[in-house]
């Protein structure tokens, strides 16, 4: 069994034996023997064909479809993503997790990887889905990178949907402040928001937006 852990704030170490999963390039180094290979259909255990096909068309045709690599062997596995923070989640049994693919680093056998709609991307570049993890089993951890350090906020809290990097529970409702002002380019340009109004469970996000919105205005 791997555990991840934390190196120097810009990479994670899988540590242990047995296999987990990755983000195809994400090794830098490691201590002890590997090999990887690229996940073809998808990575669920004890799934049948049918629906490993379903599970890899739903990642395709929402755009959270990313190369994954089964990583196996004993040791210690360095992995890094263009020197973005890394945050490491632990779920408990149950637990379901929101990730936007591309701040995806790895994961472990006992997260079961799916897709799931949220509708709150209209005006933004997060989209209208998400990638989905839910464990399992007891060593359910699933890495994420952000663009700095991130912050970690407890719901219930309302944040940017270019800012948003996972959360945990339920998701979140979709708040649209637009007037005559947003015509005229007379507004903040925060006009969208993602709501979590549940209580106790966790968003992080990054200090650094997605370029995205609508922006009109009149010179």
């Amino acid at each position: 069994m791997f555990n991840f852990k934390i190196h120097q704030e810009l990479s994670c170490i899988a540590e242990g034996d047995g296999y987990f999963y990755a983000k195809a390039g994400a090794m830098v180094a490691y201590k002890g023997q590997f090999t990887a290979e690229k996940v073809l259909l998808d990575p669920n255990q004890n799934q049948s064909m049918l629906k490993s096909f379903v599970n890899l068309a739903a990642r395709k045709l929402s755009g959270e479809n990313i190369p994954i690599m089964k990583v196996s062997g004993n040791g210690a596995y360095y992995m890094a993503n263009r020197a973005q923070h890394v945050s490491i989640i632990t779920l408990d049994k149950g637990q379901s997790l929101g990730v936007e693919s591309e701040n995806l680093l790895a994961f472990t056998p006992d997260c079961k990887y799916s897709v799931r709609f949220i509708g709150s991307g209209v005006v933004s570049q997060k989209g209208l889905f998400t990638s989905n993890f839910t464990a399992n089993g007891p060593n359910a951890q699933v890495v994420v990178t952000t663009n700095g350090n991130p912050i970690v906020l407890e719901t219930p809290c309302v944040v940017d949907p270019d800012a948003v990097v996972c959360w945990t529970g339920p998701d979140p409702g979709f708040r649209a402040d637009v007037n005559w002002k947003t015509f005229l380019g007379q507004t903040s340009g925060e006009s969208y928001f993602m709501e979590f109004n549940s209580h106790g469970e966790v968003v992080i996000i990054q200090p650094s937006e997605r370029f995205g919105g609508i922006d009109i205005g009149i010179d």
